[in-house]
């Protein structure tokens, strides 16, 4: 199966704001965003992807913009509905600070899997679409290019946290104990036998050692399959320090 980079879009005009922007229009990286985005383009580049999708709205695609720019492959991108911003309703363009003293927001923070955004969808369905659409790309992407494909995911914070949760078998009520920063990478890779969260909200650290070249074949020694966990906790990916 394939690995995933799962990036967050970088800071956008309503983050330092504190509005809930959803799937408002014009919502724009701002400047700072903008140095995050390419940053984490800097970050891939050296990375083969043999996809990149976006969410349709517009913080994403200026993101995506700038993992593109970093790159001499050429790669474009692709929009993937499954991957928008969760539809907050009536809760969209209002202060968080607002928000925070409506009766819902506890509900929001302890127990997402039972909250319904008024006028809008639920956490339940958010998360499941969003599941949906990336394992779909993981199996196409299979089929085409074999178990070794690398390919990249631009999204929001609550659609990647609750990618994350899937990937890590948590109920969708523990989704809040995870950080997704803005221009954060985090990175699964999914096999036959389960998803391994190989890092989460990753905005510094180098890449590339994650994805060493395929391993050598020996007759001597059998190595277990790929999709087998680590017994005793592995090697692990990065390269020995002499």
């Amino acid at each position: 199966m394939t690995t995933v980079l799962l990036i967050r879009h970088g800071r956008t005009t309503a983050n330092t704001s504190g509005v809930l922007a959803g799937r408002s229009s014009g919502v724009e990286l701002d400047e700072v965003g903008a140095k995050q985005a390419s940053v984490a383009g800097e970050r891939i580049a050296p990375i083969p992807l043999r996809a990149l999708v976006s969410s349709p709205l517009r913080r994403c695609r200026q993101t995506a913009h700038a993992l593109q720019a970093a790159r001499t492959d050429g790669l474009g991108t692709t929009i993937e509905q499954g991957l928008t911003e969760c539809g907050y309703g009536e809760w969209t363009g209002r202060s968080l600070k607002d928000l925070s003293k409506e009766k819902l927001w506890q509900t929001v923070q302890q127990q997402p899997s039972a909250v319904r955004f008024p006028g809008g969808e639920s956490m339940v369905e958010m998360a499941s679409r969003a599941v949906g659409s990336i394992r779909g790309w993981d199996s196409r992407l299979t089929e085409e290019f074999g178990d070794g494909a690398v390919w990249a995911a631009v999204s929001h914070g609550d659609v990647i946290k609750a990618i994350l949760a899937d990937a890590l078998g948590l109920h969708l009520d523990g989704f809040q104990r995870i950080m997704v920063d803005p221009a954060s990478i985090s990175v699964i890779r999914y096999t036959s036998t389960r998803p391994y969260v190989v890092t989460m909200n990753s905005t510094s650290a180098e890449l590339s050692s994650l994805f060493p070249p395929p391993a050598a074949k020996s007759k001597r020694t059998r190595r277990p399959k790929s999709d087998d966990a680590p017994v005793g906790g592995g090697l692990g990916s990065a390269e020995t320090i002499p």
